[in-house]
């Protein structure tokens, strides 16, 4: 078996789109999303069957409520809202959540073990003791800035461990 790959900046921009309904520019090489900085991020975590650790997607607070937005057809302000505010709503915490979700697609491929999301993680909540120290380690990772069209700029970090 395999270990869970790491999905290309191309894989995942895709996978967004098509969630979106809506064209997304991905830049490669962008800052590491730190949930301890400013305004947080929020964080999923992604296991195997074997209850083990396999993955971890980080969305800075814009990039969450911009893509919650997106998916669900609200406006760009419900978003705007949340960024100026740096604060996301339930609904968009929710939405970011169900993105979140089908991202566990990018770490299934054949030969590999099977990943699903085992949690998310809202902005500024402690992280597991078996998660936080991961978030920010040079692991295998993909660190994107992002930009929804019409609804704006954000940033994605995803690792497989």
């Amino acid at each position: 078996m395999t270990k869970t790959p790491l999905p290309s900046a191309k894989q995942t921009r895709e996978l967004l789109e098509g969630l979106f309904g809506r064209e997304m520019a991905v830049l490669t090489g962008g800052p590491m999303v730190d949930p301890a900085g400013p305004g947080g991020a929020v964080v999923a975590e992604y296991i195997s069957d074997q209850m083990q650790l396999a993955a971890l997607v980080v969305m800075d607070v814009p990039m969450a409520a911009r893509a919650g937005a997106a998916i669900a057809l609200m406006p760009s302000s419900a978003s705007e809202a949340a960024v100026d505010d740096g604060e996301l709503t339930d609904v968009l915490l929710e939405n970011a959540g169900e993105i979140l979700n089908v991202v566990a697609s990018l770490f299934n491929a054949e030969g590999a073990p099977h990943v699903r999301l085992n949690a998310v993680h809202a902005p500024n909540e402690a992280l597991p003791g078996d998660v936080a120290p991961w978030v920010m380690s040079y692991v295998a990772r993909l660190d994107l800035e992002c930009d929804i069209a019409g609804y704006g700029p954000g940033a994605l970090s995803v690792l497989v461990l």
